[in-house]
C-alpha cells in the first residue's frame, strides 16, 4: 500500500521561508513532485524531481523554491524561499510509477502579505 506523508506547511510571513518533506513507502517511484492548489484555482504541479536528479520547475516558483529528494528515505523535499502570498495554497506531494500517480493528503501553507 501506498502512503505518502507530507509535513513541514505553516503560517509564514512574505519574503519567509519553509521547508516541507514528503516520505513515501510502498513503492519505488521513478518520479516524485509537488503540486498546490489555491483557492479558487487549478492545481499547479509546481516541481518534480525523477530518481537519477533530473529537475523540473514551474515557471512561477524558479529561482525560489529547490527540490531534492533521498532516495535512500524514498523522501521528497521542496524547499521554499522568498515565499509570497500567492504562493498560499494547499501543497501535495506527488509520486509516479510507471502505471500510478500518487497523491498525499496535503499541507497547508499560508503566506501572509
Amino acid at each position: 500500500q501506498v502512503q505518502l506523508v507530507e509535513s513541514g506547511g505553516g503560517l509564514v510571513q512574505a519574503g519567509g521561508s519553509l521547508r516541507l518533506s514528503c516520505a513515501a513507502s510502498g513503492s519505488i517511484f521513478n518520479l516524485m513532485g509537488w503540486s498546490r492548489q489555491a483557492p479558487g484555482k487549478q492545481r499547479e504541479l509546481v516541481a518534480t524531481i525523477s530518481s537519477d536528479g533530473r529537475i523540473n520547475y514551474a515557471d512561477s516558483v524558479k529561482g525560489r523554491f529547490t527540490i531534492s529528494r533521498d532516495n535512500a528515505k524514498n523522501t521528497v523535499y521542496l524547499q521554499m524561499k522568498s515565499l509570497r502570498p500567492e504562493d498560499t495554497a494547499v501543497y501535495y506531494c506527488n509520486a509516479f510509477t510507471l502505471v500510478n500517480n500518487y497523491w498525499g493528503q496535503g499541507t497547508q501553507v499560508t503566506v501572509s502579505s
